[in-house]
């Protein structure tokens, strides 16, 4: 067989080629298939490239000579599908034999090919589709092996195509021609699918890449196209559910062109504020791509490559979510609004077959969920157990990727679960510490997603264990110039040396010098800065970290905490994503300063540790009001006294969580009868009891649903209790059960029901020697 084909692609060089070597070369690249496709290139490698090498040429020079001969198109036709499964091929071919068949190494042929390009005067001519394939094969190719990006010939390529195509009248011609609300299917020529389709394509693998682009700019290009793509998408989005294959196709490469011009080959989307450059065009076109990425038929053709235009759009829209959603403010909130988005995200997230969508649509529902709500649709698990899976693979591949997607986007997506506490237990259990210590060295945002999850008892403990890697703190902590970093450093070490159970509580009033501090995160530092103006022309002594805190941010922070009589809480989403913002708040709790929540951010609602955190607590909405009228209500209930029916405890929890619980006076006494028991009655018992965990765990139990959980102790199995109590203490408070608490507690209970039939059968005594005691006077 190998002698055959050898033979068959020596009589290339016979003009005109007898129309049986034809037929015969492509009976050989039909029988192909993935299984025996490596030992055919193996075997048959040289005499590929001389096929390969001569199509091309044909291609460069006078075409038409050939145009009307179906025997070259066929062969043109299978060997660019030839060529498409070589591409994705996963049969140990290797990258660089698969470069020597797709990629031409002649300028010349590339330029003469452009040249018959602007020649053609047929719209529909075969030659469009032919060069097409070639050249989407091409985008392809450095799309699964971004090496080759910086490959001369590719760059003169897509230079070319910026050049005479994408910066071209005609390609902006094509782009007005799809907005109109009605489309005739005759617009979609050849030559339009390859102005709309194959230039865009190629030219995206161009702008994705880390080479220097000039004299492209994607802000240019974004400001010569915006106007058009938006109203495109925003017409087109109603009828998705009717679109035909090629809007299709022409929709997801704009989508995904304009989406790289976003990001023009940095790890951020830096121009992204140019395309949505206010709120109104932000919501429209959000709920444009939402109208899109809903369409369930997209969902069931997403496949497992990335390889037709479905996931190809799909992972697109995602991409651009992920980028939109961390560089637009109060995005994450108008997304959440949007319940619909969620629902679709979640259901494609756990059937996509295609990892960078996977990724993606977690990372987003990350986002865009509350804590609460990803502990409900219960992906916690899942969302752990990916991510970590495939951040191993990346870490151990050569080029530091996986399916493309490097390194630095998969923290960065990490980054985002890991404040949940849910994924933080999840991750202590699965014992991956480790492999994010290994990686830190060389992705220093791997420290901030340590500090996130440094939070956590479990993953404290891992940390400590560690001498490597508290030895690498404390030298960071001398040596490292870096603020940011430093600030990191001294946040995790303070998460884990817990140096401030060592300050001294009762000392603090004796140094108070400031009013109020202000908590805020520093995307929001104009509007505390105004509030803080304020609040000086009332006469308050204010702290505020106005140009952010140098050197050991940790200890000024605690100091400014401890000089301080109340602090007012910035709630935002950025607030509550802050891991230092959490760390301050949890210790002006354990320091029982009297807080004062407002919210900053509209339509945002408190979740995760920080509605723990706040409580019932009455906040001030600044979104709500005008900021005077808001102010006046601030300053109100700064002048409010703080009343508290009972002292109160501070309570610091495994996971550096500190809960501030009622406690028992000595003047206070418990109703009777626990059925009369308020939730303030039942902390009240369980703190003077001091069962702490209990206290947590039963934050919101009245005395009837303590007698309930009573009578369901005494009639259920101790192994199913003791379960029970396991799944809602990991659930609710992030803890293991304390086995002794959960006995000390049952006893205790128990104890106290006795007690009060005792109490019963005593009041009934009295009441009868009362009644007895005047008929013996008598």
């Amino acid at each position: 067989m190998e002698n055959d084909f050898e033979q068959l692609i020596t009589t290339l060089s016979i003009s005109p080629l007898p129309i049986n070597i034809f037929q015969k070369i492509i009976n050989y690249l039909q029988q192909q298939t993935n299984e025996s496709l490596s030992l055919f290139i193996s075997q048959s490698l040289e005499s590929l490239i001389i096929l390969e090498h001569w199509t091309w040429k044909i291609l460069s020079q006078n075409f038409y000579q050939y145009i009307d001969q179906l025997n070259y198109l066929e062969l043109f036709h299978k060997l660019g599908l030839f060529n498409f499964m070589l591409i994705f091929n996963k049969n140990n071919i290797d990258a660089d034999i698969k470069s020597l068949l797709l990629i031409p190494d002649n300028i010349q042929w590339i330029n003469q090919i452009f040249d018959q390009i602007d020649k053609i005067e047929n719209h529909n001519d075969p030659y469009f589709l032919i060069i097409s394939r070639w050249f989407e094969n091409l985008s392809y190719f450095i799309h699964e092996h971004t090496k080759f990006e910086q490959l001369p010939i590719f760059i003169h390529i897509c230079q070319r195509i910026g050049h005479d195509y994408l910066l071209s009248n005609q390609y902006k011609f094509y782009l007005n021609q799809l907005c109109q609300t009605k489309i005739s299917e005759s617009i979609f020529t050849a030559k339009q699918l390859f102005y709309i389709k194959t230039c865009s394509f190629l030219f995206r693998m161009y702008i994705c890449s880390i080479i220097d682009k000039t004299p492209f700019k994607g802000d240019e290009l974004l400001n010569r196209y915006s106007n058009d793509y938006l109203q495109i998408i925003h017409i087109h989005s109603y009828t998705v559910d009717y679109w035909n294959q090629q809007l299709l196709t022409c929709i997801t490469h704009l989508i995904d062109f304009i989406c790289a011009c976003c990001w023009w080959g940095t790890e951020k989307s830096i121009y992204i504020k140019i395309l949505l450059s206010n709120e109104q065009i932000i919501y429209d076109h959000i709920r444009g791509l939402i109208r899109i990425v809903g369409c369930k038929l997209f969902h069931e053709r997403i496949t497992s490559q990335w390889y037709n235009d479905e996931t190809i759009l799909i992972d697109s829209i995602f991409i651009f979510f992920m980028g939109a959603l961390l560089q637009i403010k109060n995005l994450t909130c108008f997304i959440r609004s949007e319940t619909i988005l969620s629902n679709i995200i979640l259901s494609i997230a756990q059937k996509s077959c295609y990892d960078r969508i996977s990724v993606c649509a977690y990372g987003i529902l990350a986002e865009i969920l509350s804590d609460e709500q990803l502990k409900e649709v219960q992906i916690t698990d899942n969302i752990s157990e990916f991510f970590f899976r495939i951040l191993e693979l990346a870490w151990n591949h050569p080029a530091q990727r996986y399916k493309r997607i490097p390194i630095p986007q998969l923290l960065t997506g990490f980054l985002t679960v890991s404040k949940n506490d849910a994924i933080q237990q999840k991750t202590a259990n699965s014992n991956k510490i480790s492999l994010l210590i290994e990686m830190s060295d060389t992705y220093p945002i791997t420290l901030d997603i340590l500090w996130s999850l440094s939070f956590n008892h479990d993953i404290q403990q891992q940390l400590h264990s560690n001498r490597l890697f508290m030895n690498k703190l404390t030298k960071l902590k001398e040596e490292c110039n870096n603020e940011k970093m430093r600030k990191i450093v001294f946040g995790i070490l303070w998460n884990l040396e817990l140096s401030y159970l060592d300050r001294t509580l009762t000392d603090f009033n004796n140094k108070k010098k400031f009013d109020i501090m202000i908590s805020y995160s520093h995307k929001d530092e104009i509007i505390c800065k105004k509030i803080y103006q304020e609040l000086i022309k009332f006469g308050y002594h204010v702290w505020i970290d106005y140009d952010q805190i140098h050197g050991n941010v940790m200890d000024a922070m605690a100091q400014a905490i401890e000089q301080s009589y109340i602090i007012i809480i910035c709630m935002s989403e950025q607030y509550r994503k802050s891991n230092y913002c959490r760390a301050e708040a949890q210790y002006a709790f354990r320091c029982q300063l009297k807080i004062v929540p407002i919210l900053l951010q509209e339509h945002y609602q408190p979740d995760g540790w920080l509605l723990f955190l706040i409580g019932q607590l009455l906040y001030i909405d600044f979104t709500k009001y005008e900021f005077s009228q808001a102010m006046k209500l601030l300053i109100e209930e700064l002048k409010a006294p703080d009343i508290q029916e009972t002292q109160i405890v501070s309570i610091q929890s495994k996971q550096d969580k500190t809960f501030l619980y009622p406690l028992i006076s000595d003047s206070l006494k418990l109703p009777e009868n626990i059925l009369d028991w308020t939730k303030i009655d039942v902390q009240n018992w369980l703190i003077g009891s001091n069962l702490r965990q209990m206290a947590r765990l039963l934050s919101h139990f009245d005395g009837p649903s303590l007698n309930n959980l009573y009578e369901l102790m005494i009639e259920s199995e101790p192994r199913q209790i003791l379960e029970l109590f396991q799944d809602d203490c990991l659930r609710n408070i992030n803890e293991r059960i304390s086995v002794l608490e959960l006995a000390r507690f049952r006893t205790l209970l128990n104890e106290q029901q006795e007690s009060i039939k005792v109490n019963r059968l005593m009041n009934k005594r009295n009441i009868i020697l009362n009644f007895l005691n005047p008929c013996r006077i008598m």
